[in-house]
């Protein structure tokens, strides 16, 4: 890249944290500041290069790719869930890619989609209880986690198992958080929520490996993921078969849950916040669901829904901040990137700027009208990232966030029991608040 290196503007991130007392707030604000422009956020000891502007994403995470490993910051951490797979870098990941991505391109979706459908069907039956608040995020995770549990480890696992599951996913994604704002804290320095992370990780891997070896027993049998992911490593070979299919198998599970669960707990505040929009949104659900169960068919005649997702994606992109860690010298837009600094992204901030998105805190889902405004930057709108570690589930979500938005709406009206908006809450995704809640009556 033909940059010329400038002098780098550092922003004091850490007073910006002190005056809004809100993470997500404080580097939305520094990327206000920065407006595109590569700069420096001050924590003390920890001085990241914060990248916003579509051309600089393209760079780290297309052109110069290699350049920017998985590592640091908000890895390491979370380092003992993700491990070595598809959500590392180099062979490992290379080899883990090569033999997830079959299971997740559009046509293998959609081939699962109606077992999803009847599955998601059944369980908001089960789940929820018309007229009785309960806790979003929570009740989200109730639909979600079974949904994703039983499509990965089919009839393999147990519902005392998938119980055991969900709540330890929810713990090793949150337990995590205060080191984000906190990353020059070495990890022997304890702090709270790493011995919660750690009973986490016990409970994950005393459901996932018996079922790696079940699998195994019968001889790999079966569509679900764990039964083709021992297929596919053994025929590999190689120690540690069994830590990489577990690598593999909870870092998938882990991203495909975390990012529904989180973007469909947006989806009630939202729609409680734009009463425009959530009429066209039951309008458009009652003329095409009606009455009856939601499938795979309903889907490409809901236009407004898709373009109410993709805006939610937008405004609330679960994967809020990606860090990379440099590994030779680079220039971004003009500023020298030293070696083994590291450079946080986030949709968050690049969807928000007014260069490439016209009133850009406003909700309008008429932004991804299939004759909407004219072409935008490719690396202006990335909720799933982009280059060569894009989201392998995007598909997933592509088909679940619809169908499930759709089947809760065919039977109910939400009420979401707010008096002032949601504020994100420190995860390592971008998470709603704890405690928000909300009724769902029947329609009528």
């Amino acid at each position: 890249m033909a940059d010329t290196a400038t002098a780098t503007r550092t922003i004091p991130f850490l007073t910006r944290l002190t005056r809004h007392r809100v993470p997500v707030h404080a580097l939305e604000a520094a990327g206000a500041e920065a407006g595109g422009r590569v700069v420096r956020l001050n924590m003390g000891p920890f001085r990241p290069y914060l990248v916003t502007h579509p051309d600089h994403v393209e760079r780290v995470l297309t052109t110069n790719q290699a350049n920017y490993l998985r590592e640091g910051m908000f890895w390491d951490p979370l380092a003992p869930l993700l491990g070595k797979g598809i959500l590392s870098d180099g062979e490992n990941w290379a080899e883990s890619r090569r033999i997830l991505q079959p299971l997740f391109t559009a046509r293998h979706v959609n081939a699962m989609a109606e077992n999803m459908a009847r599955i998601m069907d059944e369980l908001i039956d089960t789940t929820i209880v018309p007229g009785q608040p309960f806790d979003v995020a929570k009740g989200m995770s109730a639909i979600v986690h079974p949904v994703i549990v039983r499509l990965f480890f089919g009839a393999k696992i147990s519902l005392e198992d998938i119980n055991r599951l969900v709540p330890a996913y929810d713990v090793a994604v949150t337990a995590k958080a205060l080191r984000l704002v906190l990353p020059f804290v070495p990890e022997q320095v304890p702090m709270p929520g790493d011995r919660a992370f750690r009973q986490a990780i016990k409970a994950i891997d005393e459901v996932v490996y018996p079922r790696i070896a079940e699998a195994r027993a019968q001889r790999q049998e079966g569509d679900d993921v764990v039964s083709r992911l021992v297929r596919a490593r053994t025929q590999d070979g190689g120690a540690d078969v069994d830590r990489r299919i577990r690598d593999d198998l909870v870092a998938m599970h882990g991203a495909s849950t975390e990012t529904s669960t989180t973007a469909l707990s947006w989806v009630w505040p939202v729609l409680q916040a734009h009463p425009e929009i959530a009429a066209k949104v039951y309008d458009e659900v009652d003329r095409v669901v009606g009455d009856d169960p939601v499938g795979i068919g309903h889907l490409p005649r809901m236009p407004y829904l898709k373009m109410f997702v993709s805006e939610l994606m937008r405004l609330y992109p679960s994967g809020w901040i990606l860090p990379r860690t440099a590994i030779a010298t680079d220039v971004i837009g003009g500023v020298t990137v030293e070696a083994g600094s590291t450079v946080i992204l986030s949709p968050y901030l690049t969807h928000r700027l007014a260069e490439f998105w016209d009133r850009p805190t406003t909700f309008d889902p008429e932004r991804f009208a299939p004759d909407g405004a004219a072409p935008r930057h490719r690396y202006a709108y990335w909720p799933f990232a982009a280059g060569p570690h894009v989201c392998l589930g995007q598909h997933l979500f592509a088909m679940e966030a619809p169908l499930l938005i759709a089947g809760i709406l065919r039977r109910y009206r939400p009420h979401v029991h707010l008096d002032r908006p949601p504020v994100p809450r420190l995860a390592s995704s971008l998470r709603p608040p704890r405690g928000l809640t909300m009724t769902l009556e029947a329609r009528r």
